[in-house]
C-alpha cells in the first residue's frame, strides 16, 4: 500500500475504532476473543481500504466491513459464540441511594438481543447508534424500506422475548 494511503488508513481508523470495538463487544463474549475479533476486523479493513472509493462516508464503509467481518466469522464457527457477559462490564456500586433499575434493563435488552440471528443484531446495533436508515440500509446492503420493516419485525420480536 502507498504510504500516504496508510498514513490515512491509520489515522481514520485510531479515530474511529470505537466502531470496531463495539462491534466486538457485540459479537464475542472475552477478552481474548474480542482481541482476536478486533485484530481480523482490521486486517480485512487494511486490505479493502485501496478499493474505498469515498461513494459513502468512511464511518459507513466501516461498520460495513466490519459487520460482514464478524457475521462471517460468527457463521464459519462451529460453536456459538457468546456475547459478553454485560455484568462483567458494569461497575458494581453498593449504596442505598444506588437504583439499578435501568443497569437491569439494559441487561435484559442486551439478553434479548443476542438470541437475535445476526443480521437482525447487526441492525439493532446499528439502530441503537442513531444512525438514519439510509446508512443502516447502505451498511447491511438492504433497501432503506426493508431496513424499515425489518426494524419494525425486530421490536416486535424484542417485545416478545422481553414479555413487554
Amino acid at each position: 500500500m502507498d504510504p500516504q494511503l496508510e498514513k490515512q488508513f491509520v489515522t481514520q481508523l485510531e479515530a474511529n475504532q470505537n466502531i470496531v470495538h463495539k462491534i466486538c463487544r457485540l459479537y464475542t463474549h472475552d477478552q481474548e476473543s474480542h482481541n482476536d475479533l478486533f485484530q481480523e476486523i482490521t486486517i480485512q479493513l487494511f486490505k479493502a481500504y485501496p478499493k474505498f472509493r469515498g461513494d459513502s462516508k468512511f464511518t459507513t464503509w466501516m461498520y460495513r466491513v466490519a459487520l460482514n467481518t464478524a457475521i462471517t466469522l460468527y457463521r464459519k464457527s462451529k460453536r456459538s459464540i457468546k456475547t459478553q457477559d454485560y455484568e462483567s462490564v458494569m461497575f458494581k456500586i453498593v449504596s442505598t441511594e444506588y437504583d439499578n433499575t435501568v443497569e437491569e434493563q439494559l441487561k435484559l435488552m442486551y439478553k434479548a438481543i443476542r438470541q437475535l440471528n445476526d443480521i437482525d443484531k447487526a441492525l439493532v446495533f446499528l439502530y441503537l447508534e442513531d444512525k438514519p436508515y439510509s446508512e443502516i440500509s447502505e451498511t447491511l446492503g438492504i433497501t432503506e424500506v426493508n431496513a424499515r420493516v425489518k426494524m419494525n419485525r425486530v421490536k416486535g420480536k424484542l417485545k416478545d422475548l422481553l414479555n413487554v
